[in-house]
Order: structure tokens, then C-alpha cells, then sequence
């Protein structure tokens, strides 16, 4: 069976490109959210296997989504997506329990290096 991945990013081109990316590659993308909130709603009634999670976005930011939904599940696999120079905020998401990261713009090579060292 295909992994399932949920997508977060509050950029519907974004969502759309990770989505192209991963199924043109045999994963199933069960869902998409556009903000935290979303995300971790979309979470608990998804179950997916892997979530991508951006971390500017509103109502709440992909950081806090992370620490909600690995309250939720400690082994929940994330991998967050950011902008160039956010590095800082990539350390946090780490110390907030993603697994990894990748950097806008998203080349798909590293795309699906990053899910699969994750998904393992």
C-alpha cells in the first residue's frame, strides 16, 4: 500500500506542487490543510503516515502544529517545509519533533530523498 501523506502549507501552488511531486512517485496524498489548526483537525482524522509541514502560516504556525500532533502521536513522522533562510526556525522544528527538512523551492529529488529516509 502507498504511504499516505498529508500536505500543510498555507500556499494552495505549494500544496499542489508537493501533491505532483509524491503522487507522480506511487504516494497517497489523503489529504491537504492550509494553516496549523487545520493541520493537526486533518491529523486526527486522517491518521496519515507522513505529514509536510510549512512553517509560516495563519492561525497557527507549523511549529506549534507539530508539538499539537506529536502530543497526539509521539511517533508521528513530519517534515517541515521552508523558505530559504529560516534556519533558525528549521532548529526549532527539529527540537519540536520533525524528522526533517526541506527548502523552498522544492526540487523533487530531495522531495522524495527526505520522505523516504523518514518513512524508512
Amino acid at each position: 500500500m502507498a504511504n499516505r501523506i498529508l500536505i500543510v502549507d498555507d500556499a494552495a501552488f505549494m500544496r499542489m506542487m508537493i501533491k505532483d511531486i509524491l503522487t507522480k512517485n506511487g504516494f497517497s496524498v489523503v489529504g491537504e490543510a492550509s494553516d496549523g489548526v487545520q493541520a493537526v483537525e486533518k491529523f486526527k482524522e486522517l491518521n496519515p503516515d507522513l505529514v509536510t509541514m510549512d512553517i509560516t502560516m495563519p492561525e497557527m504556525d507549523g511549529i506549534s502544529a507539530v508539538k499539537e500532533i506529536k502530543k497526539i502521536d509521539s511517533n508521528a513522522k513530519i517534515i517541515m517545509c521552508s523558505a530559504m533562510g529560516q534556519q533558525a526556525m528549521v532548529i526549532d522544528a527539529i527540537q519540536a519533533g520533525a524528522k526533517d527538512f526541506i527548502v523552498k523551492p522544492f526540487q523533487a529529488d530531495r522531495v522524495l530523498e527526505a520522505i523516504n529516509k523518514v518513512i524508512g
